[in-house]
């Protein structure tokens, strides 16, 4: 099993309050994995030491083998880390085909081609368009983004997340705040990722979990509380009484 990303000990401390508690964790290439806990448990500190934008108290970060503790954000996400966020980062007076384009010209370092116009690569375009067309918002290509249902704007995050050609993508409670209507197809789009890509998951909403990870890890107080397969962590009595009360936490 190849490994893809690896913590050993991770810590992260804020004055008196330890909110990564010397996390030991690892994922292998292709996982699908979901990350949760209670509000409060650190998850999304935990995400943050990942991807650079909090730096460890203590503890080492791996990925594909190689040290990245010290990395900047910049550099983990051109090395193929990639995020979406609880609360969308997308400029609300573009369309969804310029906000994938300038996303690919980055990847390029086409993106200091100030005076170059937008659609002057034509492969730039042909790969936004496709890739709009893969997560089901083709349609709405030339539509005003602050004008899109929020459904398809997180749904634009996630293409804009898959445009860097991550070999592992954080998910961040994608389906947030979405209308039940347009929930099933965030997480259709989110099933028909490539498989080679790493996704892990962080969510609230357990039949969305239950459905979507193979595996699940269990934050409580910063800490590892327990990890699994979906049907361990579903039948595991300590994870009911912690976190889930006693609701269904089934397939369903």
């Amino acid at each position: 099993m190849t490994i893809v990303l690896e913590t050993r000990q991770l810590c992260k401390k804020f004055g008196g309050i330890t909110a990564t508690d010397h996390v030991d964790f690892k994922l292998p290439v292709g996982a699908r994995h979901a990350l949760i806990g209670p509000n409060g448990a650190g998850k999304t500190t935990f995400v943050n030491q990942l991807t650079g934008v909090l730096s460890p108290t203590s503890g080492q970060i791996l990925y594909a083998g190689q040290e990245i503790t010290n990395w900047s954000v910049r550099q983990r996400a051109t090395a193929g880390i990639a995020r979406t966020f609880q609360i969308n980062q997308l400029f609300a007076d573009l369309t969804p085909l310029e906000t994938v384009m300038l996303a690919i010209a980055e990847r390029e370092n086409e993106g200091r081609r100030w005076f170059a116009p937008l659609g002057a690569n034509r492969a730039i375009v042909t790969e936004a368009i496709e890739l709009l067309e893969q997560l089901g918002i083709a349609d709405v290509r030339g539509a005003r983004v602050g004008s899109l249902a929020y459904g398809k704007q997180r749904l634009l995050e996630i293409a804009l997340a898959l445009a860097a050609k991550p070999k592992l993508l954080l998910l961040d409670e994608p389906a947030a705040g979405v209308p039940e209507s347009e929930r099933e197809q965030i997480l259709d789009v989110v099933a028909g990722l490539p498989e080679d890509v790493a996704l892990v998951l962080i969510e609230h909403d357990m039949h969305l979990v239950f459905r979507f990870a193979k595996t699940i890890s269990v934050l409580v107080n910063g800490a590892l509380f327990c990890e699994g397969t979906a049907e361990e962590i579903a039948r595991d009595p300590r994870v009911r009484q912690v976190y889930l009360g006693e609701e269904d936490v089934g397939h369903g």
